[in-house]
C-alpha cells in the first residue's frame, strides 16, 4: 500500500465513531514518504482539527520552540518530517472540562494499525514521542518524565518500533551507541500542552534542553 492510500484510509476512517465513541471525525496528520523524522503525539486538539495541521496552536508554539533548539525551523520541519499521533481523531473535551480527553485504550487499539503502517512506510531513522500517551508506546506506563526525558535510546536495524515486545530489552541507551548509521532513535518529549506545568520547572527546562542537544547531535550525524 502507498502512503497516500493510506492518508485516504486514514481520512475516511469512522471506526472509533461507529464504535459510540464522542469523537470528531477527520483523522490529522501530515508528512511524506520520504521523511526521516516522524513525530507522534497524544491526538488531535480542537484547533488542529480546524487547521487540519498537527500541533496548530499554543503546543505547537512551544514544541517548536524546543525543536529550534535542536536546529529545527517550524516550517522545514513541517514541509520535511512526518507528523501524527497515537489516535487521528480530535476525541473531544474531557469531562471535567479542563483540556481534551485522554483517547481511552480502545480508542488507541482501533487506531493503531493505522500508525503501525505509518511506521513501515515512512521508516523514519528517528522518531519523537511527545507526551505520556506516545511516550507509552515505548517506555513502561510506569516510567517518570524526569527519568526519562534527556535520554534517547537506539535501536539496531534488527529491531522494528512497534510491535516488537523486545524493544525495551534489546534498545541500547544512546551512551552505548557506537556510530551506525542503519538503526533509529527513539526520544521521548514531554506534552507541550499550556496545561502542563511540567516543563515549566526549572530542573525540567534543563531536561528537555538536554533531550534539544541529542536531537541536535543526530541531526547534524544524520544530515536530517
Amino acid at each position: 500500500m502507498s502512503l497516500a492510500q493510506l492518508h485516504q484510509e486514514m481520512r475516511a476512517c469512522r471506526r472509533c465513531a461507529d464504535a459510540g465513541y464522542d469523537i470528531v471525525p477527520g483523522a490529522v496528520f501530515r508528512g511524506r514518504r520520504e521523511s526521516q523524522v516522524l513525530l507522534i503525539g497524544q491526538a488531535p486538539g480542537v484547533t488542529e482539527v480546524e487547521a487540519k495541521r498537527p500541533f496548530n496552536a499554543g503546543s505547537g508554539r512551544r514544541l517548536f520552540q524546543w525543536l529550534a533548539l535542536a536546529g529545527w525551523e517550524e516550517n522545514h520541519f513541517r514541509d520535511t518530517h512526518y507528523m501524527t499521533a497515537v489516535t487521528k481523531c480530535y476525541p473531544g473535551k474531557a469531562p471535567n472540562g479542563k483540556g481534551d480527553r485522554v483517547p481511552s485504550r480502545a480508542e488507541q487499539a482501533l487506531c493503531r494499525p493505522f500508525l503501525e503502517r505509518e511506521i513501515a512506510i515512512v521508516n523514519p531513522r528517528v522518531v519523537l514521542l511527545v507526551g505520556k500517551l506516545a511516550i507509552s508506546l515505548v517506555y513502561p506506563k510506569s516510567a517518570k518524565l524526569k527519568d526519562i526525558i534527556g535520554s534517547a535510546l537506539y535501536l539496531p536495524e534488527h529491531l522494528s518500533f512497534l510491535p516488537d515486545p523486545n524493544i525495551r530489552a534489546q534498545a541500547q541507551p544512546i551512551q552505548q551507541y557506537s556510530g551506525q548509521k542503519n538503526g533509529r532513535f527513539v526520544v521521548p518529549v514531554p506534552h507541550p500542552s499550556g496545561a502542563s506545568l511540567w516543563p515549566n520547572k526549572p530542573e525540567n527546562k534543563a531536561l528537555i534542553g538536554r533531550s534539544m542537544a541529542l536531537l541536535d547531535e543526530i541531526r547534524n550525524a544524520w544530515k536530517l
